[in-house]
């Protein structure tokens, strides 16, 4: 069962050694830039995406198991090796917990999760008393206390309930309530009317029919409940806001009293709801969607209690299927995976395992894990990379010829105080109240589910925590965070492709130094920059440079909107824009990051294998995003998806630059190089 916390603001981790074994690397002849990814047929002038990774991505199959292979996946796949000789070596080391908490919870977590033998034996028995609950509903009342019981472990129904930082009042955390309680990725599954549309509304009902049956109700009861619980999640989608509305944050901020959202809600108590989840009433709450409430309200009221009992066993079956027996693991996996991302194949049941307990109890796993894979060394030079990073942007602050001094002061004062945090958290969480044992799987993830709900929900009045994580160690990723103004590199990313801790400087700037640019430039995004130094929501533009600003982003959009990876399906420029920015920014920056390098060390100017720094560069930021991709999960990400598809994160953000033009001496009239008049240049 996954644990659903919400981040609020979009963007937007004694020990017992295990081993001196290390995961497995690339090889030590590979070089970083391997000349067979390359298609010298296609020229860079036309497509460099193609120009750089089309050697890998004509030899290459997407495997059986994925909806898409890429770089972040090759090293996806790394990592997993490496947590999974952990994982084993947990669970053959006995150990006291009270010495070794981390290798008793990782090594108990995944023994249960790959106990097929009781898992099969089990089947739904652990989740016995909440479908008794469920089906003990009487009236409203009693519907209010499940939703929030369910809520309790981590089980989206109806509402997102939860803590986060105050936007407007960064250091404290505050109540959040949020729209939610769909089953399917998005509200425009619920809302568009094309055929391709229907016919998946027809899928999501049939799948949710099986796995009713495989709870034991009769297949024409199963069918009826099927069509009703989407109707009810169609009412609720129709009144939840679309992903290009939620990434405004003024819109997505409207703090109140209780008795504010009271009013907006009259047919449930929150009080009823806060005793459930036994929370004392908060002060305050920021109500991200009040109209949706408001739908939500009515929904509640007159839906009848049989449809809420469905609705309600299907999110909570819905939540645990991969935790269970093998049917519904199945089920879970047939329109999940294979309908939504043309995934054909199930990954190996170890895998599974380990993505679960990362999930569940990430930062145990990753204390294992950067004792076992992430050597000091690395930290230090992805720092100095930052740190060059910050100076490249200030210097591009300070010179921007479109932004006037009142502003240029307030930005360099929000860069000045950015956190870097790199590696692993400097303080762990902990987990010594989480039960964790060999026991049945998904008891296992419903008491982690519960334990991070509690620990959200006990957040809510206190001091925000700048020591905390929002991704865990072992995750192949960065993000911002506008709130706290930071930017986070976990040791997952910090290895080939994007950091080679021997490469020259160019493959390090056009790789993770891109990485750390576009993470730094969210910060000065379309979303990123409407928060200030202290990572309150809180506008310190002059109307002059926000003009500009706009007008500047403006053009990014209208970039992306033109491209068309799948025939009649564009990219969302709306969507994608603050992505884009910040891909923009990020290799722009990080250019910029490498010629101060370069004047520093004049004698690493020279060619290797032929290329220029400044070609290595480009051509290692390309090879960060070789991906291939099925064409359903390729749909399904232009419709969900902020980031735009991997070949557009290449050719989009170098077709505006003049330096990657100089850098392979394009002529001005070639697909690579857009007109004067239509290039984007913002940081």
């Amino acid at each position: 069962m996954k644990s659903f916390v919400l981040i609020p603001v979009a963007f937007f981790s004694c020990l017992l050694s295990l081993g001196a074994q290390s995961a497995p690397q690339i090889e030590k002849n590979q070089p970083p830039l391997d000349p067979q990814n390359m298609d010298t047929s296609v020229k860079p002038q036309d497509d460099f995406f193609m120009y750089a990774d089309g050697g890998w991505i004509k030899r290459t199959e997407i495997p059986p198991e994925y909806s898409r292979w890429g770089g972040f996946n090759e090293l996806i796949e790394r990592n997993n090796d490496a947590l999974h000789t952990i994982a084993e070596k947990a669970v053959n080391t006995r150990v006291d917990p009270r010495l070794a908490p981390e290798v008793q919870k990782v090594g108990d977590y995944y023994a249960s999760g790959m106990d097929e033998k009781t898992i099969e034996a089990v089947r739904t028995k652990p989740l016995e008393d909440e479908f008794k609950n469920i089906d003990a509903i009487k009236d409203r009342n009693d519907l209010l206390k499940e939703i929030a019981r369910l809520h309790t472990i981590g089980v989206d129904a109806l509402f997102d309930f939860t803590s986060g930082q105050d936007a407007k009042d960064s250091a404290r955390e505050i109540a959040q309530a949020v729209q939610g309680g769909l089953g399917m990725p998005d509200r425009d599954y619920y809302t568009k009317t094309d055929e391709a549309s229907k016919k998946l509304r027809d899928q999501y009902v049939d799948h949710v029919a099986k796995m009713l049956t495989l709870l034991g109700e009769p297949a024409a009861t199963a069918s009826d409940h099927a069509k009703k619980i989407l109707a009810l999640e169609t009412k609720l989608a129709e009144a939840s806001r679309t992903r290009v509305q939620l990434r405004d944050p003024q819109k997505n901020y409207n703090k109140m009293a209780v008795s504010q959202l009271q009013k907006l809600t009259p047919d449930w108590k929150w009080s009823d709801y806060f005793k459930q989840i036994n929370l004392l009433e908060p002060p305050n709450i920021n109500v991200h969607q009040p109209e949706f409430f408001k739908t939500a309200d009515d929904v509640f009221k007159s839906a009848p209690i049989e449809d809420w009992k469905a609705y309600l066993r299907w999110h909570l079956i819905d939540a645990a299927a991969a935790e269970l027996s093998k049917d519904f693991v199945d089920e879970d996996f047939n329109f999940k995976e294979r309908v939504l991302h043309g995934t054909q194949q199930i990954k190996p049941r170890w895998k599974r395992v380990i993505a679960s307990t990362d999930d569940a109890i990430g930062e145990a796993l990753g204390k294992l894990y950067v004792a076992f894979d992430f050597p000091p060394q690395a930290k230090a030079r992805a720092l100095e990379l930052v740190n060059n990073l910050k100076e490249a942007l200030s210097d591009r602050i300070k010179t921007l010829e479109w932004m006037d001094d009142p502003t240029k002061q307030e930005a360099l004062k929000k860069l000045a105080a950015m956190r870097v945090k790199i590696g692993y958290p400097d303080k762990w969480l902990d987990y010594s109240m989480l039960q964790i044992d060999r026991g049945p799987y998904v008891s296992n993830t419903i008491r982690a589910g519960k334990f991070e709900t509690t620990r959200e929900l006990n957040k809510i009045g206190k001091p925000v925590d700048p020591t905390e994580w929002g991704m865990t160690p072992p995750t192949v990723n960065a993000y911002y965070n506008p709130n706290m103004n930071e930017i986070v590199f976990p040791a997952g990313i910090l290895q080939p492709p994007f950091f080679y801790a021997n490469a020259d400087d160019a493959i390090n700037y056009g790789g993770i130094g891109a990485v750390i640019g576009h993470e730094m430039t969210h910060g000065f995004d379309d979303q990123g920059r409407q928060f200030d130094a202290a990572g309150n929501l809180r506008d310190w533009w002059t109307p002059e440079s926000a003009a500009k600003f706009k007008e500047r982003s403006q053009a990014i959009v209208n970039q992306y909107n033109e491209y068309e990876p799948l025939p009649g399906l564009h990219v969302n420029g709306e969507l994608t824009q603050g992505e884009n920015i910040a891909d923009l920014g990020g290799v722009k920056l990080a250019y910029a990051a490498l010629q101060k390098a370069l004047e520093k060390n004049p004698q690493a100017r020279t060619k290797i294998d032929g290329f220029t720094p400044e070609q290595r560069f480009f051509l290692s930021f390309a090879t960060i995003w070789k991906s291939k991709q099925r064409d359903e999960d390729l749909k399904l990400r232009l419709n969900t998806d902020p980031h735009s598809p991997a070949r557009y994160r290449v050719d989009g953000p170098l077709s505006n630059l003049p330096e990657f033009q100089k850098a392979f001496n394009l002529p001005g009239n070639c697909p690579m190089v857009r007109q004067t008049d239509k290039r984007v240049n913002i940081w």
